[in-house]
Parts: C-alpha cells; structure tokens; sequence
C-alpha cells in the first residue's frame, strides 16, 4: 500500500511539474528552436519576404568568404573592439574591485555608485548621452583634454578615432563585472594573508601569488562572457552614427549591424542568416579555444586539494 501510495504521489508530481514547465517548454520551442531551424534553412536559401523562397545551396557563404569585403570589415571592426575592450573590461574590474574590497566609512555608497552605470550601458539612453559626451564642439571629454592642452578629435566622425571611442563607452559599465570580483575577493580565506604575512609577503607579492590566482576563475568566466557579449555589439553603433550607417568607410560597421542591414534594410534574409551561423561559429571557436586553454592558467582550489 505504502508504494502505491509513493507511486501516485510521484505520477503526480511528476504530472504537475510538467504542467508548470509546460509554458516554458512551449516558448523555447516556438522562440528559440523554430526560428534557430528556420534560420539554418534560410542560410542556404534566398529570401526578401516578398519572394517566394529560393534554394541556392552555398551561394550565400561562397559570396560572404570570397566577395563580400563588408563582411571582412565588419569581421575586423567587431574583433578591434573585442581585444581592447574585453582585456582592458578585466583589468578596470579587477583593479576596481581591489579598491571597492577596502574597509573605509562609506564603501558601500561607492560601490553602488561604480555599479549603477552598467545598469544602463548598452540602452539606447546610454547611448544618446556618450553622443554628447564625445560632441567635438560641446563634449565634455574633449573639454577636459583642452584643460590638459589637449586638442580633443572628433570621436564619432573620425575613422582613427570612432572605435576607441566605442572602447571607452563600453568600459563606463565595468561595474557589472566588478561586483563579481568583489564578490571572490571577499570569498578568499584570509589564512592565507596572514600566512603570507609570516613569511614576509609584501601587497605586490601578495596580490600576484595569492589574490590572481584564486581570482581567475572568476577571471576565466568574465573572459568568456566578455567575448560573447562583445561580439554582438549593436545598439551603440546604430544609435550613435548617422542612421546606423556604420561611420565614415565602414569603420564602426560591426558584425550585428552588418547582420541586421541585411536582414532589415536590403531585405536579403536568407544571406542575413547565413550570417548569424557564422557569427555563432565564431564565437563557439573562440569559446572552445578559451576552454582548451583554461587549464593552463585558471586554478581550482578543489582540485589543488585533491
């Protein structure tokens, strides 16, 4: 009596948790794994909605590889931002976390205040403001380097200047990724300071053979989440240069805008989708690569213990 009780009480559960996950399943399933299905289908097809569908096989890759230079453009545009941004993104959060881990009055209105501004970093109100602090005439930037003797460029309208300038707009939300650190600052054993301390560690000795080591896997998972999130840059560029154009010659033609010109604007989707499957390439690579490399510098303190 006592398993059949357990038996009904376990279809039940079983039957009920299906039910709740059911919404769920039935969004994922219309959302996530119909048009990732639909897209794959169209990356080997050509389509402007208006037209009925036509099946062109590879054509679509063959023109990206070898006749399309947008997309080598936008290919180098987006991987400019991804290396200085993503490094130097680590390293303002590490450093400022180090400062925010400092028992003073007040370092909880400080950390709030370095975390606010990645609540709103890639919204199209973020952008409009960085517009106007990168203004050539107006900006406020530009108006701190005159103090300095400084003659401030054009940021946005400059070819040499307008990715930096990306670059510096995406490190004002380095507070995200700093309430990370903090979070595995704090979570360090402070026997091994103290420790350290005995045998004659200073901070700079300390810092690189105890706080970085047991800092990287935070390190590691910020890296690959900056890698992914950096690759599909797009607000900032649509909002902040002439129609979404791209900038003068391409040079702030990044990936996700290229991607969304041909889906939205040439009405080209099925080479739009092509694009999106290797988008994803990309970033699995890059993602595989960091994973494979992860056991040379990302240390586990469990498995140290083993």
């Amino acid at each position: 009596m006592r398993r059949r009780k357990m038996n009904k009480l376990r279809k039940k559960e079983a039957r009920d948790c299906y039910l709740f996950l059911l919404i769920w399943i039935i969004g994922f399933a219309l959302f996530w794994i119909g048009p990732t299905i639909v897209s794959f289908v169209l990356s080997f097809s050509k389509w402007d909605i208006l037209s009925p569908l036509k099946w062109i096989g590879l054509e679509n890759y063959k023109f990206m590889l070898f006749k399309d230079p947008r997309f080598w453009k936008a290919v180098w545009n987006t991987v400019y931002y991804t290396a200085f941004f993503v490094p130097l993104n680590i390293a303002g959060g590490v450093f400022i976390a180090l400062l925010m881990n400092q028992k003073i009055i007040g370092i909880k209105g400080f950390r709030t205040v370095y975390f606010m501004p990645s609540l709103i970093v890639t919204s199209v109100a973020a952008a409009f403001l960085w517009m106007w602090v990168f203004s050539p005439r107006f900006g406020i930037l530009n108006f701190f380097l005159s103090i300095l003797g400084i003659h401030g460029p054009a940021w946005l309208v400059n070819e040499k200047w307008i990715k930096p300038a990306f670059v510096i707009m995406g490190l004002w939300g380095v507070g995200g990724s700093m309430i990370i650190y903090l979070g595995a600052l704090q979570s360090i054993p402070t026997q091994l300071y103290e420790s350290a301390e005995v045998e004659g560690a200073n901070p700079i000795q300390k810092f690189f053979h105890i706080t970085l080591p047991m800092l990287t896997p935070v390190i590691f998972f910020n890296l690959i989440i900056g890698i992914i999130g950096s690759f599909q840059i797009f607000t900032q560029s649509y909002i902040m240069t002439e129609e979404g154009g791209g900038g003068p010659n391409n040079s702030d033609l990044f990936y996700v805008l290229y991607l969304y010109h041909n889906a939205f604007r040439y009405w080209k989707m099925g080479y739009a989708s092509a694009l999106a499957w290797v988008l994803f390439i990309i970033i699995l690579l890059f993602t595989l690569a960091q994973f494979k490399l992860a056991s040379k510098w990302v240390y586990y303190e469990a498995e140290a213990k083993k």
